[in-house]
């Protein structure tokens, strides 16, 4: 059974850093490329960044490019997202996703974990 649990979010201020880490199981985390997701309340739920199984090649969506860093360590079946001048527009349940295939769509993945709230206030 595939399981993705994040942990790491909580309350930051304005300019402030956060790491988000994912700690997968059940399947073979170097064959996937590993991505992180947000959805703020109210909002569809939207892609923020990916890398490949290797962890050489990264892609980020346009507002975090800069602030935001997605590394992987596949012994420790871990992909974290290191989160730096956080925004108030930053705030939203972040989370973790697995697929064979390079994504950026959440309707194309499937295996999600719980999710972890980033909260950044003004």
């Amino acid at each position: 059974q595939v399981r993705l649990v994040e942990s790491g979010g909580g309350l930051v201020q304005t300019g402030g850093s956060l790491r988000l880490s994912c700690v997968a199981s059940g399947l073979t985390i170097n064959s996937y490329y590993m991505a992180w997701f947000r959805q703020a309340t109210g909002k569809e739920r939207e892609f923020v960044a990916i890398i490949n199984a290797s962890g050489g090649v990264t892609y980020y969506r346009d507002s975090v490019k800069g602030r935001f860093t997605i590394s992987r360590d596949n012994t420790k079946k871990t992909v974290s997202l290191q989160m730096n001048s956080l925004k108030p527009e930053d705030t939203a349940v972040y989370y973790c996703a697995a697929s064979t295939k390079f994504f950026t769509r959440a309707y194309d993945y499937n295996t999600w974990g719980q999710g972890t709230q980033v909260t950044v206030s003004s």
